[in-house]
């Protein structure tokens, strides 16, 4: 099976999961950013991803990335004109539903301003932490998609659902030097 991989450092887990399990044939990973994947899985390019949940509606999975407040990686600038984000999809959209004008900026490079910015942080809106204040619920990104909801495919939810991942220090030091953050705010934000 081809894998849609978005190498951004929320999935982190999810991909050391595999490794981890020896899910072998799904190292064929074709890469990029979410709008590409979800355009690769629509034509039918990867055969399982994680699709931006604007997009994933006939997703019979129970995987998803899911945030139930601040999540630092999904952001408005609303210092800057308003525009959208190419990598997305769906915060492009839920900045236009909670009516939040700026700068749209998703994933890693989004973090990267989080931690490394000398910008006063009042102009970077959480559009996680916002649909929270507004709604009291949590909001869903994406969901783990698969073209046929097979057997092993929920094998692979269940087993995932159920195993503490631990991150080897070298995948730490990997993002460390990626995104220039230390372990310590790579961990901070791997709670959220």
């Amino acid at each position: 099976m081809r894998l849609g991989k978005i190498d951004y450092l929320n999935l982190l887990p999810f991909y050391i999961f595999l490794k981890r399990h020896s899910y072998q044939t799904f190292k064929r990973g074709i890469e990029g950013v979410p709008s590409k994947i979800n355009l690769k899985f629509a034509k039918q390019q990867v055969d399982f991803a994680f699709i931006s949940s604007i997009k994933a509606q006939k997703c019979f999975s129970n995987l998803g990335i899911i945030a139930s407040d601040e999540v630092l990686s999904v952001l408005v600038d609303t210092s800057s004109e308003n525009l959208n984000d190419s990598d997305s999809e769906t915060s492009n959209q839920l900045a236009k539903i909670l009516n939040i004008n700026g700068k749209v900026i998703i994933g890693d490079k989004a973090l990267k301003l989080y931690f490394n910015s000398n910008k006063n942080k009042d102009n970077l809106i959480d559009l996680s932490k916002e649909w929270k204040k507004r709604f009291d619920l949590p909001f869903v990104f994406a969901k783990l998609c698969t073209h046929k909801y097979t057997k092993s495919f929920k094998i692979i939810e269940k087993k995932f659902f159920k195993t503490h991942i631990f991150i080897p220090n070298y995948e730490l030091e990997k993002y460390s030097k990626k995104l220039n953050l230390s372990k310590k705010q790579i961990k901070y934000y791997l709670t959220k």
